[in-house]
This record gives C-alpha cells, structure tokens and sequence, in this order.
C-alpha cells in the first residue's frame, strides 16, 4: 500500500438497470407467486451489493440470509430447507438471499436448487442466490434462471469514481484508474484506496504498476486458492500467453508447448482443466478477466519471466516475430531501458507484413516506449501505442496512453500528433467542444513541421463544430485548410470538410492513404516529407491509420437551403440532407510501400490526396455555396470511383456523395460494401460508423425496419468500441424508427439515452434527431398539439433552433402538426425556407413533401390539386412511408368534405404502404379512419397475428401458454407495466376480450400456419 486515501462508501448502485429491473420483477411477483433468480458475475462486480439493495428494497416482509453450513442455517435436505423456509414466511412474502452459493457443498447445493423448484409450496418465497462468474455455473443451479453482472460502462464507473473521490481526480489520473479498472467497481475502489490524496491530483506519480500484485489478490479473494502446482503452471502460461494475444483466449497447443519449455520432463494436458478455465475447441481462456490479471500478477516473477520466456521460444519457432517479442521483453528482469529490444519491438509493429491486429500492436508500442531511455521517442511510441488502441476500438486504453506521452519532453511536432490522437478519441466518445479545441490546437503544433497533417486536424475540429451544431466554428475552421490546387475543379478548392483522410499521417506506425496521385497534397499541393516513422503494408488488416476513425457525422439530414446557384452566408449554409458522411470519409485504409524502415520505427511514406477526396471537398464546397450544378459533376465522380474500389474511405465517401445527390440506391450499395470493407478490414473503430451510414442512407429511403435492424447492430458495436457519442447517433435512428411504429416506450427509451449523451457531449445533431423523433411519435399518436409544441423549439428561428443541417428534415412535421393544432400562422417562414431547399433538388422526397404542406395549409378549392400533385411526385421519388402519409391525409380531408368512394381508395392505400414499412402507429390511424367509413380495414380483423409487432407477438404467445403479466415480465426482462400496455393493444389489435379467446388465436395460427407448411411439403 502506498497511500492512506480513505474511499466513500457509494450510496448507490451505478448502473445495472437491467439486473435490478430483474430483481424487482422478482420482488413485485411476491404478491401473487414464489420465484427464484440467480445472480452471478466475476469478483468485484458487487453480486453482493446487489442483493443487499434487494434486501434493502423489499418492504413487503422479512428478509432471511442463508450461508453455507449447519452453523449457518442451511438445512441439509430440500425439505429440512422448505420447512425452514414456511416457518420464516408466516402469512407474509419472504425474501431468501443466498450470496456465494456456490460454496455450499454439493449435497447444500443439492438442496437448495430442489427447494427452489418447489417453493410455491412454503407460500410467498423469493429466492435470490448469487453464485461466482469466473467458473462454470454448477449443475445444481443450470436450470435455475440467471442474470449476468457485465463490467461497468465508461459513464458508469466514472460517476462511481466521482462519487468516491468528491470529482476531485486529476483528468489524467482519472483516465489511468479507469483503464485500469476495466469497469470492475471493487478493483476501482481499491485502485483509489491505494492512492494518496497527492497522487489523486496529480500532484505526485502514479505507483507502477497501479493495480500491483496485492490489490489484485484482494479484489480476486479465495478464487485462486487450493490450486495444485501443475494447475498453477497452466493458469500462469495461459494468462502469461493472454498478454499477448488478439483477444481473451490462445491456442492450446502453444500453451501445451509452453509447458513443455517450462518442464521437459513433463507430460502437459487440458484435461481437466481448472474451474476458472474454458476450453472451446483449440482455444484455452479465464472466465474472468480479473482472475486472468491477479494469476499473472501474484505469480512468483521468477516463474513468470521463465512462462514468457518459454512462450516467445515457441513463437519464435513458429515465425510469429511480434509476440514472440513482445514475451521476450516481459522475460526480462528489472524495468531498466533496453534500447535494441525496444528498436526492435518498434520495427516489427509497423512492419505490415506481420499480421498483427491493432490491439496487439498497440501493446507492442507501449512496451516499446517503456523499455525507451529517450524521451521524444519514447514519446512518440506512446503516441503510436494510443492511435493503435483508438483503431482497435478501445478509447479507454488510448488516453492514458497518451497521458505517459505528455509526461515526456518531446517536439511540438510529436506533442501535436499527440494531440490529434486525443482529439479524435474525444470526438468519438467525449465532449465534441474539447476535440474541437484540441484538434485545432494539434493543427498549431503540427503546421510548420508536418503541415498536411495539421491540415487533417483542422478537418477533423471541423468535423467536432459539426457535431457540436456550430456552423459559424466549423466554416472558419475549414479556412484553415491549404491554398487550391490548380487542379481543383472550378480553379477552387473545395472546403476542406471534415475529411480526417488527408495527407501525410506522420504517426508512429501509419502512413499515407493510397491511391494517391502525382504526390500530390490537399489540393494538389506538393505533399511534405515527414521525419522518421514506422510504416505498413498493403493489407488493410495491418494498417493503423488514426484517421480511420474520423468520420464527420455530416450526414443526417438537410440544413439550410438555398436556390440554386445562389451564395450561401455564413450561418445559412445550404448543407445537405443527407450528408450522415458529406465531406467524411469514415476512415481510410493505407497501403504502404513495404520497403526499408528505420530510426526509432521504421521509414515513413508520404503520399498525397487522392482524386476523390479533391473532388469531394469540391462538391462539398459547392453545395455549400447552394451550387448544385457544380457540385453534381464532383460527387458524381466521387460515386462512379468507388464502383472499382474496395477500399473503406472510398465507398464511405461514396455512400456520402450519393447521398448528396439523392442517389439513395447507390448510397445504400455503397455502404454496404463500405461495411463488408470496413469488417474485412479488423479495424472496430470503423464498424459503428459503417453501419451509422448504413442507417441514416435506409431512413433516407424509407426503410425503417432495415434502418432499425443497423442501428441496433451499430449500437453494440458502438458501445464495444466506446464510442458512445456514435452510439447516441444510433439510438436517434433506433428513436425515429420506432416513432412509426407502435411502440411509444422504446421511443422514449431511445430518445432518452440519445439526449443523455447528446447533451452531455454537446452533440447538437444527435439531440435535434431525438427530439425530432419524440415529436414524430406524437403526431402519430394522434397528438398534434404535443408535436407542434416539441417541433417549434426545433425549426422556429431562435437559439434553440435544432442542428443547422437537421432541423429542415422537421419542417414537415411541423406544418402537419401545426395545420391539425390549428395554428397555420406558425408555418409561413419556415415553410418559405423548405420551398427553397425543394427547389435544391437534392432531396427527393422534399418537393413532394412541399406540396403537402401547401395542401394542409390551402383552402378547399386548392387543396385537393395539390393532393394530387403531391402524390405524383411521391410516384417519382419513390419512399412507402411519406406518399402513405400525403394519402392518409388526404383520405381524411376526403372524408370530411364527405367524399367517401374516393377516401377509402386513399385509405386503402395508405394502410397497405404504412403496413409495407412496418409503421404501426400510422397504419392504426388508417384503420380508425376506414372503420369511420364502415369500411372494414385491411388486416384488422380477428384471426391474424400478422398486426401485431414481434414484441406484441412474444407476449401474446406467452399469454397464451398461460403465464401471468409478471411471470412474461420476468422471461423478457421487461417491466409489467410495458406488459399490461402491449397485452392491452393484443386484444385492440385482435378484436378479443378474453386471454382464453387469445390463446385459441394463437393456437388456431399456429395450427393454420403447420398446416400450410405441410401443404408445401406435398
């Protein structure tokens, strides 16, 4: 211990929403049944706080504790246990907890899992176990249902580590303790414990390592103890072997040989293997991390270097150069600096012809830069060891990286690409105003020594002021970009969007994107050279760009418009509807050329722009300026390159410039490919983005259940990555998705967790999305004058005026909403404002969309024309969603002038497009409207399930088979509220009023429906 912090206790639990949901379920069902649930999770995960907060919350009767033993009231027999059990209850619901039951002997066990099978018999019981997640889950408690404690989430544990510490930790210290801590809140308070006050602030250096020996072996307790000296040496090879692998798990022969190295006289095996192993196949792993740790840690060091040793023996034979010296290195004794072994190490992470993913380059730098006496260099390693963990999709890993860089005397060259790397960490998971003003200050630091690659930190701050809603900051920070290029199209070049892919990289381990031409720079400007630096190979899995991970968000939606040909102002700029990646590369794949390497890592290659990067930044620049003309013949080409291009930044670029000009099918193409590109790639970082794009070009065509079903897989890879700013983008899809349909509790669900980090982070666009979406479900739901409320903050002019480049995409919305609110006069000059973005002609469905509005607000001798020109231009723009919108509101205004042939044609059709794109909430309103014509609606009868949403569909059948509202609560971790609501609209949407008349639909379905499959059998 070296320090005397003394550490507040929490008062609360930090996050867990799910598992405490789950404990609640079980706790609520009292009134009515028994239940039991499991909790389990690694140690330090609080499995034991979390049955105190069960215990501390259950008001209902008394709570009883059971442990192991005799002594402490664990009946021997199921029965001996019931008894107990009955006579603890009364006449009131009893709360059992069990907490580490697996220390129970077996025949305990036993016990214990017979009585929970059988406790409606001792009256109102819950039984609550929690049982350790770093080993298999015994037999005993298999069929007993379990709920997982996960690692804390980023946010999580830094509001934990602010409880404790009163937020009085150094920034530095603070991104230290949470890498470290890697979400588990026990090693988290013990990392703090062992701190000082003085080292807390940053007053004093940080022990090394922060989580030693000891504090792993406390947080880890009794879970390594009574392990035989064989089981030790496998654990240790294994965890020893971890170190430096591509994911949690190695290969088992190299373990096995390993062993051999370590003993020749010994005949190694798997099998068994210890309970804290896992084999699947070839591969060996921990079924807890932090055991995988505190093995490696608390391990003896002279047996310690003598398993790595014998492991990079075992590479080395086996040609894998990188961690075979990557072990080497961990053999040695002491931590003074080895300069050769570094320069190796060094050499061999940027060497691309070594397959090696990013997370295990990373890994490589930072012991580089450890076993480094000089301070640039070892500088510079660091910096290289941060882009790399960026790469692999781990921001946690980067930062304190970066702050060990900080620590060492370096250049203003190495400080600046320092520097960017942080900025671009931040502007994927942090406050975008701190990447703004951090990417700018690299573009200072970089520009005389490596201008193009101040030049992409300007980018990528634009990109920040983007996000961030500040148009005025990201026009003047695309002025800092490099002077045209006499090949620029139109003798101008094209405003530097936020396109972090451009020129020379300059980071350890990087280099210049491909296909540049000419040596060219930005705007072809010759491109520098820059100092020394490692370099990689052609194949995309090697490469380590930093710039893979910028992809400004330009493309949601439109912003300001103007006519065409017609200069834009700064603050009116006619941005795009589209542009989720306008002006953004989302990321670049580097080539190298795999020739000579030198000083601390290699050579560096210098490259230059390539031409569609050009001709992107001019498209951009010139719908900016509100020049479609001219921007068509530069994002055209950007499209047409990408047909013979497989590279991720091309097709990225591509899905952004189709978008721009309303191309969605080739949007949608071009992302996909950009995807499969992206995954091929082995960069995590990209995949969120990817799908991002993938989302946004799927709600920009109206498929919402294709928009939903990326954003969903966007979200966890997203959170996986750390990226939690791109995962409230994804939840802003998942929000505006789910406002068509009939689901009003995951679009508040969605919007919520949107705004939390948007607001958090400063995250304009993803806010104004969320808000739009809350709105949307409004004016579903039949609530105009709640949608007209929300919307005005959106899109009437004012400082709370949503994201420049989204709030037009409302405008829609809100003159619907205003019209059925009676309030038209709020309408006039935003609805002026949206004729000239129509009149861009880079929307398709904008024109059509205008002629709606006008026929909303029009008197009835026009409105019906304009109906009708509506729907026409909705024929040519294609898009289910919006032309069964502009109908469903014609057959209303049909119905009311009392038209009623010709409005239930418009009906019909409206509730046939709305079931087409899954849009629930709308397609009830067009069945309300067609029973108000004594029309029967299409798919409301009863009879069919085809009506109901696939959660309405699980629980209906639930229901069916018989279980209670609480019993479909606990089996979907749902809340029984959201149960009673679904189950309500079952029976509206089935026409039945009984749950016996449900479950006879739901069995003559079932049975209609095998019936059919056996006919198509025949």
């Amino acid at each position: 211990m070296t320090g005397e912090t003394t550490v507040r206790t929490a008062v609360r639990i930090h996050g867990r929403s799910a598992q405490r949901e789950a404990v609640r379920a079980l706790l609520d069902g009292l009134r009515a049944r028994s239940g039991h649930l499991v909790v389990t999770g690694e140690p330090g995960l609080g499995r034991t706080a979390l049955l105190q907060w069960a215990a501390d919350s259950f008001r209902a009767g008394p709570v009883l504790r059971l442990g192991p033993g005799e002594d402490r009231g664990a009946p021997a027999t199921a029965g001996e246990l019931l008894t107990t059990l009955r006579k603890a209850a009364g006449e009131a619901p009893l709360l059992v907890c069990v907490d580490d039951a697996h220390l129970w002997d077996a025949p305990a066990r036993s016990a214990l899992s017979h009585a929970a099978e059988r406790l409606h018999t001792a009256g109102r019981v819950a039984l609550l176990l929690s049982v350790a997640g770093h080993r298999a889950v015994d037999p005993e408690f298999a069929r007993l249902p379990v709920v997982r404690l996960d690692p804390l989430a980023p946010s999580h544990a830094d509001a934990l580590l602010d409880e404790v510490t009163d937020g009085s930790t150094d920034p530095a210290v603070r991104e230290h303790l949470l890498a470290e801590a890697e979400g588990n809140p026990a090693l988290l308070l013990a990392l703090v414990r062992r701190l000082t006050p003085a080292e807390l602030r940053g007053l004093r250096p940080l022990p090394r390592p922060t989580a030693d020996a000891g504090t792993l072996a406390a947080v880890a307790g009794s879970a390594l103890t009574c392990l035989s000296g064989d089981a030790c040496d496998l654990l240790l090879t294994v965890a020893a072997a971890v170190r430096a692998a591509d994911g949690p798990d190695v290969d088992t022969r190299l373990v096995l040989d390993a062993l051999r190295h370590l003993d020749p006289a010994s005949a190694p095996t798997a099998n068994p293997l210890p309970d804290v192993l896992a084999g699947a196949g070839d591969r060996l792993r921990f079924h807890s991390p932090l055991l995988c740790r505190a093995v490696h840690a608390t391990a003896a060091p002279d047996r310690r270097r003598a398993a790595h040793r014998a492991l990079a023996d075992v590479l080395e034979a086996d040609g894998q150069p990188l961690p075979a010296l990557l072990h080497r290195s961990w053999s040695l004794s002491g931590p003074a600096p080895v300069a050769r072994l570094a320069d190796r190490l060094a050499a061999v992470a940027a060497d691309g012809t070594t397959p090696a993913s990013h997370g295990l380059r990373g890994t490589a730098y930072a012991r580089a830069a450890e076993l480094t006496a000089d301070a640039p260099v070892r500088a510079e390693r660091y910096t290289a060891a941060a882009e790399q963990a960026l790469l692999a999709g781990r921001p946690d890993r980067a930062r304190p990286l970066l702050a060990a860089a900080r620590d060492c005397a370096a250049p203003a060259v190495v400080r600046g690409r320092a520097e960017r790397v942080r900025g671009l960490a931040e502007l994927r998971d942090g406050p975008v105003g701190d990447a703004h003003q951090s990417l700018l200050l690299a573009a200072s630091l970089l520009a005389e020594d490596a201008p193009a690659e101040a030049a992409s930190a300007a980018l990528a701050a634009a990109d920040a002021a983007w996000a961030a809603g500040d148009l005025s900051s990201c026009l003047a920070t695309l002025s800092l970009g490099p002077a045209p290029g006499p090949r620029d199209a139109a003798g101008m070049l094209g405003p530097a969007a936020p396109d972090a892919a451009t020129g020379a990289d300059g980071l350890p381990g990087t280099v210049d994107l491909a296909g540049a031409v000419d040596g060219a720079g930005p705007g072809g400007v010759p491109a520098p050279t820059d100092p020394p630096g490692p370099r990689h190979a052609a194949d995309p899995r090697h490469a380590a760009d930093p710039r893979q991970v910028v992809a400004p968000r330009h493309a949601t939606v439109p912003g300001r418009a103007t006519a065409p040909g017609r200069a834009t102002a700064p603050g009116h700029a006619a941005v795009p509807s589209a542009v989720l990646a306008g002006g953004r590369t989302g990321g670049a794949t580097p080539r190298t050329d795999a020739g000579a390497r030198g000083g601390p890592g290699g050579t560096r290659v210098c490259g230059a722009v390539p031409d569609p990067v050009r001709d992107h930044r001019v498209g951009m620049r010139a719908l900016l300026e509100g020049r479609l003309d001219r921007a068509a013949p530069s994002l055209g080409q950007v499209v047409e390159r990408a047909r013979t291009d497989d590279r991720p930044e091309t097709l990225l670029r591509a899905a952004s410039a189709a978008l721009l000009l309303g191309n969605v099918d080739a949007a949608r193409r071009a992302g996909a490919r950009a995807l499969a590109a992206t995954r091929q790639s082995g960069s995590e970082a990209l995949v969120p983005q990817a799908l991002e794009y993938l989302a946004y070009a799927e709600l920009r065509a109206g498929r919402h259940p294709q928009a939903r079903a990326h954003a969903e897989e966007g979200l966890r890879t997203a959170l996986r990555a750390g990226q939690r700013n791109t995962a409230a983008h994804h939840q802003a899809v998942l929000a505006l998705a789910a406002s068509i349909e009939d689901e009003p509790a995951a679009v508040a669900r969605h919007v919520t967790a949107a705004l939390a980090t948007a607001r958090r982070h400063g995250l304009a666009q993803a806010a104004t999305l969320a808000e739009w979406a809350a709105a949307r479900a409004d004016l579903g739901r039949g609530r105009p004058q709640d949608a007209a409320d929300r919307l005005g903050l959106l899109v009437l002019p004012g400082p709370g005026r949503g994201h420049f480049a989204v709030w037009r995409l409302a405008v829609p919305c809100f003159v619907e909403a205003a019209a059925l609110a009676g309030r038209p006069e709020d309408t006039h000059e935003v609805l002026t404002d949206f004729a000239g973005w129509a009149a861009f002609g880079a929307d398709p469905q904008a024109a059509a969309q205008l002629a709606r509005c006008h026929a909303l607000l029009a008197p009835p001798d026009r409105a019906d024309d304009l109906y009708r020109r509506a729907l026409a231009r909705h024929d040519e723009a294609g898009g289910d969603f919006e032309r069964a919108r502009t109908a469903l509101l014609y057959g209303k205004w049909l119905r009311r002038r009392r038209r009623p042939r010709e409005a239930r044609g418009r009906l019909g059709t409206a509730l046939a497009g709305f079931d087409r794109c899954g849009a629930g909430v709308w397609a009830a309103q067009a069945r309300a409207e067609l029973r108000a014509l004594g029309a029967a609606p299409q798919g409301g009868g009863a009879g069919t399930l085809t009506g109901l949403t696939p959660q309405q569909l699980r629980i209906a059948r639930h229901v069916a088979e018989g279980a209670t509202n609480r019993e479909v609560a606990l089996t979907l971790a749902v809340s029984t509220r959201t149960v009673d609501y679904h189950l309500r609209k079952v029976f509206a949407v089935l026409g039945v009023r009984s749950r016996l008349e449900l479950a006879r639909m739901v069995e003559h379905a079932d049975r209609t429906r095998g019936d059919r499959r056996a006919g198509d059998r025949m």
